[in-house]
């Protein structure tokens, strides 16, 4: 479908691919790794065509349609988040224009016998077919379900597009893409700005979908779940391997092995030589061999071996100062944004030792109550912090409050102390920063940078409450090991506001649920509470997916909370009621296209002086239209209800 053939890019001298060779075939799930900086966008650039390479051929048959979803990319007003989604649908737009016009020049024509009014009559024939060929009859009701799934609510539909975050303007984009339904998608960070629930939505769609997909993602779960093919790019290199991220972690970890022996023997060979060549370079007698070894080296492609990792560093917060046995404890708090009400009445406790999520959509207030522990926000109600809580605050502003004139390692260096200091450089290269990086003024630094930046001065900061707004948003796998081992290890209190379920897992033993402006609290680990919820895109994760003794304990979850008579009986009384409505309505479809069915007769041997008959063959069609969106609500609503009897 794509192939990539000796692919060179430089830039400064560096080169940043040396010669890689590739093919996407259509069914492929690929996940592009790589440390950051190795490649990965600019990869994905060249795919889509937004960059050239500087040798090398990219090949991508005519007819292959590309969805290209950069990290960063323009946006623009004036529409609504429906009307700007629909623009996905330019050629059933363009269709529906066209035959809306026709059909108004054949009503005020009234040249019935001439070959144009015929012309006509077989344009409009033939634009309806194609229309509903490319499913003109039900598109809208694909975008509300697609804007759904992404997490917009029907109110958001009718809203302006500048009215939404900067996150909301790429989920909009992102519905865009996945309504066109290309041949390949190119995913660059796709779950940066999703919740958990859209992201498992988005996980479902890509896993089932029947064209290839090629991402790059540091969200080891969804990784996972998505992809059959994981491509390495290290050292200008690509290392080409039949799994998913799990699993090519274990392949690389041999390979890794392998090339290292392969490296060691090298660099003793290249010893030898050097050695026999700097012994005998003077000596007449030995000037053949001499001159046969220097050639020898000089032809010799030297091994290379990524010095990714001090895979061994452990970093570890300091020592929390022993607080309440209550940090923080909320009472009928209430939190309103003028006439928005975000959070109502909600009460919750959180006990020192303790590490919680707070999980949910965008929207639903998780962040609000961060910063009202904090003491950042006005509420109604109670919020009571612990003896001696002192809280270490981790969010995207942080960034904005470290010293600009101060560079890297002087920014770490002024908070650490005792035998950390003499680690400084080690810790900073854990995060991303690495040779002269750690020289650079924060005001130069880019936004994820300084993220990185603020999370690594809150590791060394005393603290015993750490609250955590969606920490690993610019982490690689790396960093967020790091960082996920140092949160374990953290002997204090621990809220973490997060979407990313690999990194939750293991770490908290309690959900904080946000929905419908209320707060529900669920015991147990972050999978735990997926199953418990039974949220429908995680439906299909199968068991073998969690460590058994997980799956042990979802297995008691899911007995404990089998449905009752009552509810049972309940349920049954509405599948029955939605089952004679479906039949009804597929009753008044059929008479809706019997009677299109005659129109269409009529149609051909109209004469054109009853514009009225016009008129009722679009209402005709559109009541068609109406049904078929009310059959699929109804179907989706029997689905849902028939999924409610197995729990």
């Amino acid at each position: 479908m794509i192939s990539v053939d000796q692919l060179v890019v430089s830039f400064g001298g560096f080169e940043l691919f040396k010669g890689i060779s590739l093919l996407v075939s259509p069914k492929d799930r690929i996940g592009l790794v790589g440390k950051n900086g190795a490649g990965k966008s600019t990869l994905l650039k060249i795919l889509a065509g937004h960059q050239v390479p500087n040798e090398g051929v990219v090949s991508v048959p005519s007819d292959v349609r590309l969805g290209y979803l950069p990290q960063h990319m323009e946006v623009f007003d004036g529409r609504t988040v429906f009307e700007e989604a629909v623009t996905s649908f330019e050629e059933i737009l363009n269709l529906e224009k066209r035959i809306e016009e026709i059909n108004h020049e054949i009503a005020t024509r009234t040249d019935y016998e001439s070959a144009e009014y015929h012309r006509l009559l077989d344009h409009v024939t033939e634009f309806n077919e194609r229309f509903h060929m490319l499913g003109g009859n039900n598109f809208e009701a694909e975008v509300e379900r697609t804007l759904i799934g992404l997490g917009f609510k029907r109110s958001d539909f009718t809203r302006q597009t500048s009215e939404f975050s900067g996150g909301w303007r790429m989920r909009i984009e992102l519905a865009k893409i996945l309504l066109k339904r290309p041949d390949v998608f190119l995913l660059d960070e796709p779950t940066n700005h999703l919740d958990i629930e859209s992201i498992q939505w988005l996980e479902d769609f890509l896993r089932t979908y029947n064209g290839a997909v090629v991402l790059v993602s540091h969200d080891r779960a969804f990784l996972d779940a998505i992809t059959n093919r994981t491509i390495e790019i290290t050292l200008g290199r690509t290392y080409d391997f039949k799994s998913n991220y799990s699993k090519y972690l274990i392949l690389r970890k041999e390979l890794k092995e392998t090339q290292m022996a392969a490296y060691v023997n090298q660099q003793k060979m290249i010893a030898d030589t050097e050695e026999f060549i700097a012994r005998f370079r003077y000596q007449a007698t030995k000037a053949v061999q001499v001159q046969s070894r220097v050639k020898a080296l000089d032809r010799l492609e030297r091994l290379e071996v990524d010095d990714e990792d001090n895979s061994t560093l452990r970093i570890k917060f300091p020592p929390a100062l022993r607080s309440g046995t209550v940090v923080a404890e909320v009472r009928e708090l209430t939190k309103n944004y003028g006439k928005l009400n975000v959070l109502k009445e909600i009460d919750l406790t959180i006990e020192r030792g303790e590490k919680v999520a707070f999980v949910g959509k965008n929207g639903e207030g998780k962040t609000t109550l961060a910063r009202i522990i904090m003491n950042e926000l006005e509420y109604q109600g109670e919020m009571k912090l612990g003896h001696n809580v002192k809280i270490g605050y981790y969010a995207q502003n942080q960034a904005n409050l470290l010293d600009p004139e101060l560079t890297v390692f002087d920014t770490i260096d002024r908070i650490a102390v005792g035998e950390i200091r003499t680690k400084i450089r080690n810790i900073l290269g854990g995060f991303m920063f690495s040779g002269d990086d750690v020289e650079k003024k924060v005001r130069v630094l880019s936004g994820g940078e300084r993220s990185r930046l603020a999370m690594v001065k809150l590791m060394l900061e005393p603290v015993n409450l750490l609250v955590l707004d969606e920490p690993t948003n610019h982490l690689d796998m790396r960093s967020k090991e790091i960082l996920k081992q140092a949160l374990v290890d953290y002997d204090g209190t621990v809220i973490i506001v997060s979407h990313d379920r690999e990194f939750l897992d293991g770490l908290v033993n309690c959900v904080y649920e946000f929905k419908d402006k209320k707060v529900k609290q669920h015991l147990g680990g972050i999978y735990e509470f997926l199953r418990r919820k039974k949220i429908e895109s995680m439906k299909e994760l199968e068991k073998k997916d969690l460590p058994l003794n997980q799956e042990v304990k979802v297995q008691k979850v899911e007995e404990a909370e089998k449905v009752s008579f009552e509810e049972r009986k309940e349920i049954n009384k509405n599948i029955s009621k939605i089952e004679k409505s479906i039949e009804k309505t597929e009753q008044e479809i059929t008479n809706l296209e019997s009677k299109i069915e005659e129109m269409d007769k009529t149609l051909e041997h109209a004469d054109g002086t009853d514009p009225e008959i016009f008129k009722k063959y679009e209402r005709l069609k559109k009541d068609l239209e109406n049904k078929m969106y009310e059959w699929e609500i109804l179907h989706e609503q029997l689905e849902e209800l028939a999924a409610k009897k197995t729990w």
